[in-house]
């Protein structure tokens, strides 16, 4: 199971008061000094967060670990991506008013436009992942349009208010997880992820990354981020022992 630490927040801080730090380049080499497997940044259109300056760092400084960059379908992206090169890019919904990602990307109705989208940044050596619902169709349709992998959006289950809700998209999440597996893509999962619902998800064999920024980020003012990162490596590899599954 790999930890993909997403470092959004530390720039939310910092473009607070619209000054200088915290730097989310600093605390992308903490976190990966601290044993993250992947750095994930959104570029967003708005730039609420990450910077086109963060961006341009951070492909200098991160070398040693993949890093991923979340975005849009749009072509100011897709030409920033092919000029900076990340080793992935997800594919991501956006909506300016939203205050973060609300559901998967609808591969299905975008099918002709990402085919040809994926295709350029693929022939430009990046690997391409698509943010879906926990839905047949939406895997389906990202092995149709050329993505190398599809990341599971589990904010339905972060956010089940019961018990049985909980367990219900627990349910989706395992058997999309599975299915996807089964038809030859890499499946990785993220969003509202905690340090106290995580295991359940990080249990699920077929899954093999998450991608959690906020909780991290959040506890790294009490804890310290190389704490923060290290706690939440230790939950989600001690889920993958034999006696939680």
């Amino acid at each position: 199971m790999r930890l993909g630490v997403n470092i959004d927040h530390i720039a939310t801080v910092r473009e607070a008061r619209k000054t200088f730090e915290p730097d989310p380049v600093k605390g992308a080499i903490i976190a990966r000094d601290a044993g993250a497997d992947q750095i994930t940044f959104h570029l967003r259109e708005d730039r609420r967060h990450i910077q086109d300056r963060d961006v341009e760092k951070l492909r200098v400084v991160i070398t040693e670990i993949p890093l991923n960059m979340e975005m849009a379908a749009t072509e100011e992206m897709k030409s920033i991506a092919i000029r900076i090169k990340p080793d992935r890019v997800t594919l991501v919904p956006e909506k300016r008013e939203e205050i973060t990602t609300e559901g998967g990307l609808d591969v299905v109705s975008m099918k002709d436009y990402l085919k040809n989208f994926i295709k350029e940044l693929k022939e430009n050596g990046i690997n391409v992942a698509t943010f879906i619902d926990p839905d047949k169709q939406q895997i389906d349709a990202s092995l149709e349009v050329g993505a190398d992998a599809v990341e599971i959006h589990t904010g339905e289950y972060a956010n089940a208010k019961t018990e049985e809700e909980r367990k219900k998209e627990l349910m989706r999440i395992r058997e999309s997880a599975r299915y996807g597996k089964e038809i030859g893509l890499k499946i990785f999962a993220g969003h509202g992820l905690t340090y106290t619902n995580v295991q359940p998800v990080a249990a699920i064999e077929e899954i093999e990354e998450l991608n959690i920024g906020h909780s991290i980020i959040a506890n790294s003012i009490f804890l310290g981020l190389d704490e923060a990162v290290r706690k939440m490596k230790k939950l989600i590899m001690e889920a993958r022992k034999e006696e939680y599954l």
